[in-house]
């Protein structure tokens, strides 16, 4: 029996304001454990909640750019439920009157589109952090635990999609494009390694257009390779269960990172009673129509308009136009590199290729790239002119990468500027043509494909700094007038 996927996603992004939610204490990551903390995030008695308007404004802002209605009357809510890392023993939260409502976000997976629904747009606080002493922290293996309060009250938006997800794949576009929208608006620095950004996987399976299946949540996915790997994973556990005529358990997931496997962690067999109601300290958010008309003008480019506008100004494809308008920051390298010469093309090339292979394997972004927009662009000029090949300018790039040290100074340093002088490839040639006359006999009986390992020994033989058109050229004139 076929089966597809069922999927829906929460994600939970930490803004980025300078103060917490509801008091004065700072946000930024790290710090001695429970020193930015004061009677408000820590709930001590007395202590009153006063919202963080930049906060509200940034949640709105998230919820029109992925389409919704900004609700123009909306609460607070205490969710109650007692855990250590919920120092008042409940989170203020927002609950079925939220900020934002309704909305979509497309995303394209190998040429299909699909449009996912956004139920709701949502502001809360975090909660502190707990950390379980002990040989994996994993709670069950713990030693003992402590508690980080540094985090708890700190602005958090939840964006709840419809269940319209139906692959893994389509599932980590989602995130992804959901975090370029993020960083566009400027509302979070939407770092998944460091917990600005999190993702709870609901899936369940079922007989394509049928009933939906038994759901299974998979929480605190921190990276969209975590998403893709771990939905991956459960989709499969869960298609050969449903073969094998085994009854799944609704219950809640986690994802061991090191195997690549889902594992339980709690049943869910009862929905949990947080007895949601109004908070009593915190007056009603009205968003008048001024208000959203304002925010909704302040909007930035978001990235789908950016990539658009991208392909159309440099007739990029649509995989160069993601890969260069993958971020703000991509986005400003690849202008800068237009911007100091270089075709549009050939820079969206470079970064796809090069660039992004260096950033990988440096492990760093591309703020942090040590060959500059204008330095790519003189280094792309240098391969049109012909004073480098490209295979040499490629490892040019590389060692520029490397040292810091701009690309014409490694050139004239290290001698690597392409020969084009005729007489010396000739030379070059004949001593390649002497040195292979088994190739060059079998060439000249009709073997084609033999030619390309013979301009490849002339490559080897001039250090790899033949212009290799030209080679190409003298080369043929050789072997078919059968000179040696």
């Amino acid at each position: 029996m076929n089966y597809e996927a069922v999927i829906g996603l929460e994600c939970h992004v930490e803004l980025n304001t300078e103060s917490k939610m509801f008091c004065g204490c700072p946000t930024t990551f790290g710090g001695e454990p429970n020193t930015r903390t004061c009677p408000v995030c820590l709930g001590e008695p007395g202590s009153l909640p006063v919202p963080n308007r930049r906060a509200v404004e940034s949640t709105m802002m998230i919820g029109l750019a992925l389409g919704c209605r900004v609700a123009p009357h909306s609460l607070f809510h205490r969710k109650n439920y007692f855990y250590p890392d919920m120092p008042k023993n409940y989170q203020i939260s927002q609950y079925d009157l939220p900020l934002c409502i309704g909305g979509r976000l497309d995303v394209e997976v190998a040429g299909t589109k699909t449009t996912v629904g956004i139920t709701r747009v949502h502001l809360e606080e975090d909660t502190g952090k707990s950390l379980h002493i002990g040989t994996t922290g994993r709670i069950s293996e713990a030693k003992y635990s402590l508690v980080d309060y540094n985090r708890a009250g700190i602005p958090l938006v939840e964006v709840v999609s419809e269940p319209d997800i139906r692959s893994a794949a389509e599932a980590q576009r989602y995130v992804a494009e959901l975090r370029s929208i993020l960083e566009a608006l400027g509302v979070s620095d939407v770092r998944m390694e460091e917990g600005s950004m999190r993702c709870d996987a609901n899936i369940s399976m079922r007989e394509p257009g049928g009933e939906f299946g038994t759901k299974v949540e998979i929480k605190n996915l921190n990276s969209i390779r975590s998403v893709g790997r771990a939905l991956t994973f459960e989709i499969e556990r869960q298609r050969k269960a449903l073969e094998a005529g085994q009854a799944l358990l609704q219950e809640t997931r986690h994802f061991d990172e090191s195997s690549g496997v889902t594992k339980t962690l709690r049943s869910k067999e009862e929905a949990f009673d947080y007895r949601y109601f109004p908070e009593p300290d915190l007056l009603p958010i009205s968003a008048t129509a001024d208000w959203v008309s304002a925010l909704e003008s302040s909007l930035p480019e978001l990235p789908q308009a950016r990539r658009a506008r991208l392909a159309a100004e440099h007739g990029l494809s649509v995989e160069q136009a993601h890969a260069v308008g993958a971020s703000v920051a991509s986005t400003g390298y690849f202008e800068g590199t237009v911007a100091a010469g270089a075709n549009g093309r050939d820079a969206a090339v470079w970064m796809a290729g090069e660039l992004g292979r260096a950033l990988n394997n440096a492990g760093v972004g591309i703020q942090d790239a040590r060959v500059s927009p204008a330095q790519l662009a003189d280094l792309i000029r240098l391969v049109g002119a012909e004073t480098v090949n490209l295979n040499t300018a490629k490892r040019v790039f590389q060692m520029a990468f490397e040292s810091g040290d701009d690309p014409g100074v490694i050139i004239g340093r290290e001698g690597m500027a392409q020969v084009s002088d005729e007489g010396a490839l000739a030379t070059a040639i004949a001593a390649v043509v002497a040195s292979n006359a088994t190739e060059v006999e079998r060439f000249r009986a009709g073997e084609e494909k033999v030619f390309g390992f013979l301009v490849g020994q002339v490559m080897r033989e001039t250090k790899g700094k033949a212009n290799p058109a030209l080679v190409n050229d003298l080369l043929r004139k050789v072997l078919t007038t059968g000179g040696a």
